[in-house]
């Protein structure tokens, strides 16, 4: 997930600007079942605090231990654990540990390829044995064809006869929030940890900051008259909370010609008749495929009443909906849960 490495690269830019290296550990391959897949990573730096996870916590302090030869000798190398006799981790696991330094270079591509929601590809090359060597390391690449590596000269190594693990990470799932009351507030925080872009779209007439909003993107103030939503994609869920009918109406008509992955909009069930009635009588072209893609009320029915419960409720539709998942109770799934 882009959000995650995004989280490391900001660590450790910290810690080297407090003068602490770091390592890089990344899960590249899997034999039999984990908590987690191929492609999690983690950072390690040199005063043994860790960032992130790649198992359920059955690995990472063996992972901390063996992390200190590659410190010393700033070397990239292999560890395997096999957690198919131990509690928690049920495979086998190989987990490449490297030198991480950020060049204000790579943090600049990285940053502003995350800006501009573009694909980032990371490839790491090693073998499926226990040994440190130079040729190992992971290489990523931006759609400009630039590539930088996150070991020290290991672009430079020749990748032949290694293994390689090939990880294309999309741009994060952007979630537009129309509204600007307290269950935006709430729905933006949630929305952030997932680590989705939020974008909050504000009344000119009570403008807002960025300030206001924990975890957003960006806050802007416009209306339905001038709102542009030309980067709506598939990648995108609105949701509309304005707590206004007649607000609500000319923002759903400006999306009538868009496809996102989800739109919602905030509201009691009697509302939801009389919008469509409306909505045609505004625009008679309207389909009935449009309209079965609006979600209103917005949210799964949980009982939800307080405006944490009502964002949690939403956020759950939303990735029930772009996971393409009926949402049920997982005491009810019978295998592997990542399977169904």
């Amino acid at each position: 997930m882009i959000h995650e490495l995004k989280e490391l690269i900001l660590q450790a830019r910290i810690n080297q600007n407090k003068g602490l290296k770091n390592v890089l550990v990344t899960v590249v391959d899997l034999e039999g079942s984990s908590y987690r897949k191929p492609g999690v990573r983690m950072l390690i730096s040199e005063d043994n605090k860790m960032t992130g996870a790649v198992s359920g916590g059955c690995v990472e302090k063996e992972i901390l231990h063996r992390s200190n030869s590659v410190f010393q000798k700033k070397e990239p190398k292999i560890i395997t654990y096999d957690g198919r006799y131990k509690l928690g981790c049920e495979g086998v696991l190989y987990i490449l540990i490297e030198p991480f330094f950020i060049s204000e270079e790579f943090y600049t591509a990285f940053i502003n390829a995350v800006l501009k929601r573009k694909l980032v590809k990371i490839a790491s090359f090693f073998l499926k044995e226990e040994e440190s060597n130079s040729a190992f390391g992971s290489i990523i690449s931006f759609e400009n064809s630039t590539q930088f590596s996150f070991s020290e000269n290991s672009l430079r190594k020749t990748k032949k006869n290694l293994l390689s693990f090939t990880q294309h990470l999309e741009p994060a799932f952007n979630l537009r929030i129309i509204g600007a009351e307290h269950d935006a507030v709430k729905l933006c925080k949630m929305a952030s940890l997932l680590g989705w872009q939020v974008d909050l779209v504000t009344s000119l007439k009570d403008p807002k900051r960025i300030v206001d909003f924990p975890g957003a993107n960006s806050v802007i103030g416009s209306d339905a008259e001038i709102i542009d939503f030309s980067g709506v994609d598939s990648n995108t869920g609105i949701v509309i909370m304005n707590h206004s009918y007649v607000q609500d109406l000319k923002y759903v008509l400006k999306l009538v010609d868009k496809k996102p992955a989800y739109l919602g909009i905030l509201g009691a069930a009697k509302r939801r008749d009389k919008m469509f009635n409306e909505l045609f009588e505004y625009d008679s072209s309207i389909s009935e495929d449009f309209l079965e893609r609006i979600f209103t009320p917005a949210g799964l029915n949980l009982g939800a009443q307080t405006p944490e419960e009502i964002a949690l409720s939403i956020l759950s539709e939303i990735l029930a909906t772009i996971k393409n998942k009926k949402p049920a109770s997982l005491k009810t799934v019978i295998g592997h849960i990542h399977q169904n």
